[in-house]
């Protein structure tokens, strides 16, 4: 079989969306709120098919969009995020991934990005494409009585208070927290205006129903916003009408300990609730230690989560900081061509610079963006042959220097 992959044309949008509905193994129709939402998703040139030669359907799915990704230090670089890639099984193992993810990087390097980041839902796919694993996420399930938790309820220290919120609260001043929070956590991404329609019932797809949830805020004992929960419970009681509900934590954003502290407390101390699912949270969330008993809260999920393929070595390095000062130079390796070379970085100054001096560090582009955002290990990815050191001492020089004091977090499936 042959197939055509190109940018796909307004018209094409309902067969696109039915094409993704597929290879997402989703047998729903395809209405037109759903493609008039996935039509006003991106630009069109940035959305591509896959479209067999013989039939002229559409096989394969592919789009990116502009994303601020937050990098250690509080800076934000611009990365293509890719998503919605499927290919029908029908048309596996034909090539068409790799065509269109060539299409995307001649592309982004033309627009100047400086990184490309998506989530694998497939462990294997990405990584021969230059992408590397750089935030991981963990869920934990906290079993409420054995919190040790104040049954008392205790109000929030320092004054603040805890008030529940109505939906149309929650758009009015969730953009603005999430800002706040965005400007100093690496790894959280940017959220557009139709990030929050969809994520508050305003829009919605056909085959993702909004759930009503419940919403709390946090604020300081000045009235200042500095934390919101999103969570449900699900519906389940014993025959001696004893509940044993279970809290979905949706989303947790807090701008500071305190705020986190009095929102986890909080909702240990909902009535009714046997036990919470934290949701996906950084792998160093304070959850399990702000309980008296860290063991209530048992890991369920510790997962890869954010992907990165650096396009750009030295606009990438250059932007973010790091934790102690030293030089090192980077071989940098990249079999698709976009990205290799020697690089200089010097983390006293923050500067990366092309040069020929001999490298340190021989790493394949990859390893570096799993060590980009501060959560990879470059000893345990050199143990791994991922990183080869021809300098003694900088692995564990490397380590230092791209490793940061707090886990990247990134919250927001795409």
């Amino acid at each position: 079989m042959s197939a055509d992959v190109r940018p796909i044309t307004a018209t094409e949008h309902p067969v696109w969306t039915q094409t993704l509905n597929r290879g997402f193994l989703r047998a729903d129709p395809v209405t037109p709120g759903d493609v008039a939402l996935r039509a006003a998703a991106g630009e069109l040139g940035r959305v591509q098919g896959a479209f067999d030669s013989e039939t002229g359907g559409c096989v394969g799915t592919f789009r990116s969009f502009t994303q601020e990704l937050t990098v250690p230090g509080g800076a934000t670089v611009t990365a293509s995020a890719v998503t919605n890639v499927s290919v029908l099984p029908t048309h596996r193992r034909q090539g068409l991934l790799t065509r269109m993810m060539a299409a995307e990087f001649a592309a982004a390097a033309a627009r100047g990005d400086v990184l490309s980041t998506l989530i694998a839902a497939e462990y294997p796919i990405y990584g021969r494409y230059g992408y590397g694993p750089a935030v991981y996420v963990a869920e934990w399930e906290i079993d409420v009585p054995r919190t040790g938790l104040d049954a008392g309820r205790p109000a929030p220290a320092g004054g603040g208070r805890i008030d529940l919120v109505d939906v149309a609260e929650v758009r009015r001043i969730g953009p603005a927290l999430h800002e706040r929070i965005r400007a100093t956590r690496h790894g959280v991404t940017g959220r557009t205006a139709r990030w929050w329609r969809l994520a508050t019932g305003e829009e919605e797809f056909s085959f993702r129903p909004y759930k009503p949830q419940l919403y709390a805020v946090y604020r300081t004992a000045a009235g200042e916003v500095a934390g919101l929960v999103a969570y449900r419970s699900d519906d389940h009681w014993t025959d001696a009408k004893v509940p044993l509900n279970t809290l979905h934590v949706k989303e947790l954003l807090a701008a500071t300990p305190e705020a986190e502290r009095a929102l986890w407390h909080f909702l240990c101390s909902i009535d009714w609730a046997l036990r919470i699912r934290t949701g996906l949270r950084a792998t160093d969330d304070l959850a399990p230690g702000l309980l008296p008993d860290p063991r209530a809260a048992a890991i369920l999920t510790h997962a890869d989560f954010l992907w990165v393929r650096v396009l750009d070595v030295v606009r990438a390095l250059g932007a973010r900081t790091y934790e102690v000062p030293g030089v090192l130079v980077l071989e940098v390796t990249d079999p698709a061509g976009l990205s290799g070379g020697r690089f200089r970085l010097d983390a006293g100054t923050g500067r990366c610079a092309a040069t020929g001096d001999p490298a340190d560090l021989r790493i394949d582009v990859a390893a570096l963006g799993s060590l980009y955002l501060g959560d990879g290990s470059a000893v345990r990815l050199g143990a791994l042959g991922q990183i080869t050191e021809e300098r003694p001492g900088a692995l564990a020089l490397a380590d230092a220097v791209f490793r940061t004091a707090r886990k990247p977090w990134s919250p927001d499936v795409f």
